[in-house]
């Protein structure tokens, strides 16, 4: 007989990245490439979902990303991933991205968005999750 996970708070799993833009992460414009805020988007999302489900997990899913306010080489980026919603074996997790110009001390908000992620068992198939505590 297999156990029930216990359920656990969205605050266990939050997840927060931070990353100095240099300019090896940055366009000839002196602004950050898509990719790395959304490789920091998924690492963050990625490492939300293993905090819930103690399991692998992959990426099923991005919602629209919009990127409203460029980021340039010097901006500290910040990401926060918080779980939001859990189903048998997805969940799905609301990430916003901040950039802030240290030499002023000036934060910003430039996206945020949904990842769906999956956790799977050695196999790669798709694993049961923890239910989210209300």
């Amino acid at each position: 007989m297999k156990s029930i996970a216990r359920a656990k708070p969205s605050s266990a799993s939050v997840t927060r990245l931070a990353d100095l833009i240099l300019p090896t992460h940055a366009n000839t414009m002196g602004k950050v490439f898509g990719g790395k805020v959304l490789e920091m988007v998924d690492k963050a999302a990625g490492v939300c979902a293993m905090r819930h489900s103690g399991k692998p997990c992959v990426t099923v899913a991005m919602d629209r990303v919009e990127f409203r306010v460029p980021i340039g080489v010097g901006d500290f980026v910040m990401v926060e991933a918080r779980l939001i919603r859990v189903g048998r074996t997805s969940m799905e997790i609301a990430v916003e991205v901040q950039a802030e110009d240290l030499s002023k001390g000036v934060r910003r908000h430039t996206n945020s968005c949904r990842v769906t992620m999956v956790a799977v068992d050695r196999q790669g198939r798709p694993s049961p999750v923890p239910p989210l505590k209300a």
